[in-house]
């Protein structure tokens, strides 16, 4: 299982660091992606990380306020997000899928996932 934590009520330019934990499997054999919905939209990829922490990918609108990294001895998974903005509203959702991962089609959302975690609220005020 996977279990995304770290949301909460945020003022704009705030950040947050959102983590994703897992329990029965160990992360070192996928690779991850974060990614975020409000109600009546599609789910939107926001970042995705290699097995190996060697390749990274951004949704354009993210590029240069989040950052993706992890932390394989712990089974953890991290986003942190600076420079929030109200249009960051969404429930996160982070995802793991064995094996060779590209970033970029992860986050165009092209592989079907092997785990999704619940989803932690994070809410930016203006």
């Amino acid at each position: 299982q996977l279990q995304a934590s770290g949301g909460g009520l945020v003022q704009a330019g705030e950040s947050l660091r959102l983590s994703c934990a897992t329990s029965g499997f160990t992360l070192n054999y996928y690779g991850i992606g974060w990614f975020r919905q409000v109600p009546r939209k599609e789910r939107e990829g926001i970042s995705c990380i290699s097995v190996s922490e060697g390749s990274t990918s951004y949704a354009d609108s993210m590029k240069g306020r989040f950052t993706i990294s992890r932390n394989n001895a712990k089974n953890t998974v991290y986003l942190q997000m600076n420079s929030l903005k109200p249009e960051d509203t969404a429930v996160y959702y982070c995802a793991a899928v064995r094996g060779t991962v590209i970033p970029d089609r992860c986050v165009r959302g092209d592989y079907d996932m092997d785990y999704w975690g619940k989803g932690t609220q994070v809410t930016v005020s203006s």
